[in-house]
């Protein structure tokens, strides 16, 4: 058990002080009706804001973990009980599966928002982090509900955060410590994606950089949870992982790594094939260094390829005073390879105007997809 967990400030059980969540939220709005809260069987129809506002009231939420869920009715109620033992909450978002989740989830003793549809990763965590809020919760753990998340390392991440007030604590595959038996595809996939999301992140020095940008095994406080519930940039499917750190790094948080331990022996280990999931994060990645460190991701390149323009330029020059044959090969890649050096350096220097005007003028938050 957390601290908070140990004293709990009702006194009752897993299944007596299960939270009600009692509004309606769709893509940050509330009262579209498209989630749904039960808790112990009681939903959203029969408990207004105002009774969920007097409920958590009279309780305190040091530690609550949510667990976004698809599909996951084989291995969401031994995941429910076993955070329960760390957590004053336990909070599952199902995100519109079509088996029992929810009811399993329930009847474990979690708190279920249910999605009435689909809508991706990124849409439940920031369904938790809607919920966490308005618990006021100062610890929010957001773990996997496939098997994959020990747990029992939830004290590790809160343990460190109480320690080094960070905003944010990663639970990281790759630190000193951690247990892992991922696949070497797996291992050389987020290598790549923790290389150009920190490349993005305008991380250089080794000591700054995140070892896992992809760990889905995080905890908030209490400040990250206010902003990031507030966040309509965070994307609504398996990006949000990358958004999230891109919030932090735009609000100067601090982010520390803590070792886990991750299996990937499990049933129905991820619902996206790593393939696609890795091709839409690079995509994303690279769309983000575009937008917002245009000289490095364009100004770089286009300066070499108009050096190599003019290598090549030089070329053919001595190649036709040498021979008296124009290189008509050699003059069209040259030609080319200036042109396009030369356009991506002039974009380069709009889009790194344009980053500063947004930036001095407060709008750098106001990212478009």
């Amino acid at each position: 058990m957390t601290e908070g967990a140990n004293d709990r400030a009702d006194g009752t059980s897993s299944e007596d002080r299960t939270g009600v969540i009692g509004t309606a939220i769709e893509n940050g709005v509330a009262g579209s009706g498209d989630i749904a809260a039960n808790g112990n069987a009681i939903s959203h129809e029969h408990t207004s804001i105002q009774q969920f506002e007097l409920e958590i009231s009279e309780t305190i939420c040091s530690v609550l973990v949510a667990i976004p869920a698809y599909n996951e009715a084989a291995t969401i109620s031994d995941i429910v009980q076993r955070a329960d033992e760390h957590a004053d909450y336990v909070l599952v978002i199902d995100d519109g599966s079509d088996d029992d989740t929810a009811a399993r989830a329930t009847a474990a003793g979690a708190t279920v928002i249910e999605h009435r549809r689909n809508r991706g990763y990124g849409a439940a965590i920031k369904t938790a982090f809607e919920a966490a809020f308005r618990y006021d919760a100062n610890h929010l753990v957001i773990l996997d509900g496939d098997g994959q998340h020990d747990p029992a390392d939830v004290p590790r991440l809160v343990a460190a955060q109480k320690r080094t007030d960070a905003h944010l604590v990663i639970g990281s595959r790759f630190v000193d410590g951690a247990v892992s038996n991922a696949p070497l595809y797996r291992r050389v996939g987020l290598k790549t994606i923790n290389g150009l999301t920190n490349l993005s992140l305008g991380v250089v020095r080794a000591a700054s950089r995140v070892s896992d940008t992809q760990s889905g095994f995080r905890a908030y406080d209490r400040t990250a949870i206010e902003t990031l519930a507030a966040d309509q940039n965070i994307g609504d499917w398996m990006d949000a992982s990358t958004d999230i750190l891109y919030h932090a790094h735009h609000h100067s948080y601090s982010i520390e790594e803590v070792p886990i331990t991750v299996t990937y022996d499990v049933a129905n280990a991820s619902t996206q094939a790593p393939l696609s999931h890795g091709v839409v994060l690079v995509r994303n990645i690279l769309k983000t260094i575009e937008r917002e460190r245009p000289l490095t991701a364009l100004a770089v390149p286009g300066f070499g390829l108009t050096f190599s323009g003019l290598s090549v330029g030089y070329l053919s020059l001595d190649n036709y005073i040498q021979s008296g044959t124009f290189p008509i090969g050699l003059a069209l890649t040259a030609a080319f390879l200036m042109l396009v050096g030369t356009f991506a350096c002039f974009t380069a220097i709009v889009l790194h105007a344009l980053s500063t005007y947004f930036a001095n003028t407060g709008m750098e938050g106001r990212r478009v997809r």
